[in-house]
């Protein structure tokens, strides 16, 4: 489980983290200016990819910096390359697991 330091939530994910077997879970949110976050892309309820900060979002779902990891993860972060900004990225994580189908 990963929470960003910069969150709040007041929601129970109770249920979601009992269910939670493997692969990688996000937790969205409808917000009017997803523009300002990382999106997500969805096909119907399937999320597709995520994109940070895009000028023109391809939903209003904002990932909400709340995240469930198997163990996998551990080596998904092996094989990251720095960003841009010279960092790696929580959303090369997502991504990885949205490509596996995970």
């Amino acid at each position: 489980m990963v929470i960003l330091g910069d969150n709040i939530f007041q929601d129970s994910i109770r249920e979601d983290v009992h269910s939670f077997l493997e692969g990688g879970r996000i937790f969205l949110k409808k917000v009017p200016d997803a523009n300002r976050f990382g999106v997500a892309e969805l096909d119907g309820g399937r999320v597709i990819g995520i994109e940070e900060k895009p000028e023109v979002p391809k939903s209003n779902y904002a990932v909400t910096g709340l995240y469930m990891y198997d163990g996998e993860v551990f080596d998904v972060i092996s094989m990251l390359e720095p960003s841009g900004r010279g960092e790696l990225e929580i959303t090369d994580v997502n991504n990885y697991y949205i490509d596996q189908g995970r």
